[in-house]
């Protein structure tokens, strides 16, 4: 199996990871203004929280899966950035937003937002793409929602 992403019962999961995103709702909705106040209501340590909050999701409103939030290290060369643009778009993926850093030593941190509601390609597979490019050092998903 290549899947990296699993959907579970959450009754098979520890409790720590609902109230992970009790927390995470709370600060969200402006019911605590930090990560300090929410966790004490949830009754989560703070290192919890930072450890499990980019990687437990709940489906809500038929959304799940719509953005996708992958943070990449590029190689500072010409064209790096045009064909991971054009990678994406032949996956059907819509481009929300591009945060690039001034690269230092020859690389360069990127963050897209996508739309992948459209996408052609499989969360998984587009990320495989992205990291079997020439130009891309290291990628991740940091968050699905």
């Amino acid at each position: 199996m290549n899947n990296k992403y699993l959907i579970v019962d959450k009754n098979i999961v520890p409790e720590y990871f609902e109230k992970v995103i009790e927390a995470r709702d709370l600060i969200k909705n402006g019911k605590c203004t930090n990560v300090s106040e929410a966790v004490k209501i949830v009754g989560i340590s703070r290192s919890t929280y930072y450890k499990y909050k980019d990687s437990v999701f709940l489906p809500s409103d038929n959304n799940i899966g719509k953005k996708a939030l992958i943070s990449m290290m590029l190689e500072d060369k010409s064209g790096a950035l045009s064909e991971i643009l054009n990678l994406l778009s032949s996956c059907e993926c819509n481009i929300i937003t591009i945060n690039q850093n001034i690269p230092i030593n020859g690389v360069a941190s990127v963050v897209i937002s996508l739309d992948v509601s459209k996408a052609t390609t499989h969360i998984e597979d587009i990320l495989d793409k992205l990291e079997s490019s020439k130009y891309i050092l290291s990628s991740r998903l940091v968050a699905l929602g």
